[in-house]
């Protein structure tokens, strides 16, 4: 049988958000490649071969995963949430661009439910009008970047999802980060912490962005900024489609 890859998102937590193609590739594949807790996710079984690695390897991830394809074997890469969203799918696509051997495989992307569209589930529709999303860690990306993209989403009036704002490494930057959005915006929009969604220890905070303080967010944290247009119905928020 010819080897595939297929690069699934296993969605925000909650296994009832898997969705079935996802499920369906994990019943078929020989072996799951990715980071340590999104491939802990995946329940052992016979004929099944789990590779586990750390998050700053995704290069070595996706050609491991493309060679053992090319091999003949039925690869699954996971990632948390959607694999297009700060995940594996352009680390795979990347590996393959000097290798007309791997282009030539049967490659797949399977959607999944993302963090920021979990959170913005549970807090409403934060997210109704244009929105940015920004991975506030500067691994891959200089942080004059990162500072650059926000001020120009604040000015054009995007709400905003921010992933990885907050880690042991640097956690200096997120207030850095919210220093740049009070400069652009006024201090009653609302910013949303979501810690944890659909998981069990789930919890949803939502303050204004003047009393936002950089210890409110974690690694574990999706963190939406509201527009001006923002605003609350009952114990929601959205922000409408219409603009004045």
């Amino acid at each position: 049988m010819s080897g595939w890859v297929i690069i699934a998102g296993l969605g925000p937590g909650d296994d009832a958000l898997v969705t079935p193609e996802v499920t369906a590739a994990l019943a078929e594949a020989t072996d799951i490649v990715g980071y340590i807790p999104y491939v802990r996710r995946v329940a052992p079984r016979d004929g099944l071969t789990l590779h586990e690695s750390d998050n700053r390897v995704e290069i070595d991830r996706a050609s491991h995963a493309l060679t053992m394809a090319a091999e003949g074997r039925r690869v699954v890469v996971v990632s948390s949430g959607d694999p297009g969203v700060f995940a594996m799918a352009a680390a795979v696509f990347e590996a393959m661009e000097d290798r007309p051997d791997w282009q030539a495989l049967d490659v797949r992307v399977l959607p999944g439910i993302t963090a920021m569209l979990a959170a913005a589930a549970r807090i409403g529709a934060p997210l109704g009008h244009d929105f940015a999303a920004i991975n506030l860690s500067d691994n891959l990306k200089p942080w004059d970047v990162v500072v650059h993209r926000l001020q120009h989403a604040a000015r054009g009036g995007f709400a905003m999802a921010f992933y990885n704002p907050r880690s042991k490494s640097r956690p200096h930057q997120f207030g850095d980060a919210l220093k740049v959005l009070r400069a652009e915006l006024p201090g009653n929009v609302p910013v949303f912490f979501a810690r944890s969604v659909t998981k069990p220890e789930e919890e949803i905070t939502a303050v204004p962005l003047a009393e936002a303080t950089p210890e409110m967010a974690d690694m574990r944290t999706v963190v939406i900024v509201g527009t001006a247009a923002t605003r609350a119905v009952g114990r929601h928020h959205y922000t409408p489609r219409s603009v004045s």
